[in-house]
C-alpha cells in the first residue's frame, strides 16, 4: 500500500522564497527543483533526495511554537552532528534567512531516552519545527 512520503508542505510569510532557497538548498543542501508553471513565484520545491521526497514550500502563517513538525533522516552520527553544527551558524549569523532557533551541536530540545535516537531541533526563519535523527 504506502511506501513512503511524496511530500510534506510547509509555510512561509508571502515575498520570503528567496530565504527559503538559501536555509533549505543553502543550510540544508536540499536541491531545488521546478515548480509548475502556473504557480511559479508562489510556491519552492525541494528534493530531499533525488527524484523521491519532497519539501513544497508555500505562502501561510504558521502557529507559534507549533510542535508540528517533519523529522529528517541522516545517515550517521558525523553526519548528523556536521548538520547540527552547520544550521546551528546560520542561527548564530542573524541573517535573514537564519533559523530562528536551533540546538547547540550536541544537544536537543527534543525528549531523550531509549526510545528516541540522536536527534536535534530547529526552527526556520518562518517559525516551521524541523527534527533531524539518525
Amino acid at each position: 500500500m504506502i511506501t513512503g512520503i511524496a511530500h510534506v508542505n510547509i509555510l512561509v510569510p508571502p515575498g520570503t522564497l528567496e530565504q527559503t532557497e538559501e536555509f533549505y538548498a543553502g543550510t540544508l543542501g536540499f536541491t531545488s527543483i521546478t515548480v509548475p508553471e502556473r504557480q511559479k513565484g508562489t510556491l519552492k520545491w525541494f528534493d530531499i533526495v533525488p527524484g523521491g521526497q519532497q519539501i513544497h514550500v508555500a505562502f501561510g502563517t504558521n502557529e507559534p511554537k507549533s510542535s508540528r513538525h517533519p523529522c529528517f533522516k541522516v545517515e550517521s552520527p558525523d553526519a548528523l552532528l556536521k548538520l547540527q553544527t552547520r544550521i546551528y551558524e546560520h542561527f548564530e549569523s542573524g541573517k535573514q534567512a537564519a533559523p530562528l532557533e536551533a540546538d547547540k551541536p550536541g544537544e536537543s530540545s527534543g525528549a531523550v531516552g531509549v526510545e528516541y535516537p540522536s536527534r536535534f531541533f530547529a526552527r526556520d526563519y518562518a517559525g516551521n519545527r524541523l527534527e533531524f535523527s539518525l
